[in-house]
């Protein structure tokens, strides 16, 4: 399948387009690695700072 699709493109001498599409497609799997990444750090924050005011909640008012 692959060796078709740079087939097609060097046969048409579309090289700089196959360039093109290599480097969109490794661009959008990068932003979607780092949006995955993102997510995931945004939930670990979440769940620190929900930690965070349960602890704060359950502590309020102690003297020590």
């Amino acid at each position: 399948m692959l060796e078709q699709v740079v087939a097609a493109f060097v046969g048409r001498a579309d090289v700089g387009h196959l360039g093109l599409l290599l480097w969109a497609a490794s661009a959008s799997g990068l932003a979607w690695l780092v949006l995955r990444e993102l997510t995931a750090a945004n939930r670990r924050f979440d769940d620190f700072v929900r930690e965070l005011n349960r602890f704060n909640a359950r502590h309020e008012g102690d003297p020590s």
